[in-house]
């Protein structure tokens, strides 16, 4: 299967192969100057292994094209940070994650942050967090810590009252009352909701089931400033650094924050959400 750490290097091998042949060499006659096996030359091009700096550095000086070495460089460093499996991240346990996440959050002034089928982390109540970690910890048969990791996602909420941080939120309407923790624990978590909503330094959007959509949901993602952006698959989390990426879910995100209701709207349909689980009584 394609992940996208595959996909970047096929893209930069595709990028380095047209430098080769913009410089009028065969893949022979690359390998040959820069002192390595022919075979290599191939393998970079389809995107086959991981290359070094030192790898994009000779190709560049091979095929006289100096002026692309420090992005190609940029590009290499991106791959190599991107993509970390949840098992390789989790191994010691939930709580050691969830320190992680608040050093590189301490970091970002203004939070870009779509979910569309649960509520996110910074807004979660411990109740909705323990669920959701449990939950992590039993698909990918962690150390079972789960109440250590909870006290850190609420140590990470500080990040909601300190500084000048912005955050600007967008959820579906599904994800108010989707079946990923009981009805019970979903109750509290949209009183929380309502509470938060009021937050001045919060920007709380909500998508309407129906509402015209600009872009579809495709998955979550968080963009730290306009640094990085963050993403989870079942299996990793993917961390995104190239300007050019970046820009591209900022594109996504103000679609589908575009897509989304606020302030009394967004309340509304909290408070709705909240009525329809009561009448489950």
């Amino acid at each position: 299967m394609s992940t996208p750490a595959r996909q970047a290097r096929k893209a930069l091998g595709a990028r380095l192969k047209g430098i080769r042949k913009d410089a009028d060499l065969t893949g022979r006659a690359l390998a040959a100057q820069a002192g390595w096996h022919p075979s290599l030359v191939s393998k970079i091009e389809h995107g086959a292994i991981n290359i070094s700096e030192d790898h994009v550095r000779k190709w560049c000086r091979v095929c006289d094209a100096e002026w692309e070495r420090d992005d190609l460089i940029a590009t290499v460093r991106s791959i190599d940070t991107m993509f970390m499996e949840w098992r390789r991240q989790l191994r010691s346990g939930t709580r050691q994650r969830q320190k992680l996440s608040s050093t590189f959050e301490a970091e970002t002034n203004f939070f870009r942050v779509f979910e569309p089928l649960f509520i996110p982390g910074l807004l979660q109540t411990a109740e909705y967090a323990e669920t959701m970690l449990a939950m992590t910890v039993d698909f990918h048969g962690l150390p079972n810590d789960t109440e250590a990791g909870v006290e850190a996602r609420m140590f990470r909420q500080q990040v909601l009252y300190r500084g000048e941080r912005k955050f600007h939120m967008v959820i579906t309407q599904a994800a108010l009352t989707i079946g990923v923790v009981p009805s019970h624990v979903t109750r509290g978590q949209l009183d929380r909701l309502l509470t938060l909503s009021s937050l001045p330094r919060l920007h709380l959007g909500i998508i309407p089931t129906r509402a015209p959509h600009k872009y579809f949901p495709l998955h979550g993602f968080w963009i730290m400033d306009d640094r990085e952006v963050l993403f989870e698959t079942i299996s990793a989390e993917v961390k995104l650094t190239q300007s050019h990426e970046v820009a591209v879910y900022r594109r996504a995100f103000d679609r589908l924050a575009a897509s989304a209701v606020y302030g009394s709207e967004a309340r509304s349909l909290i408070t709705q959400a909240t009525e329809e689980l009561a009448s489950e009584i």
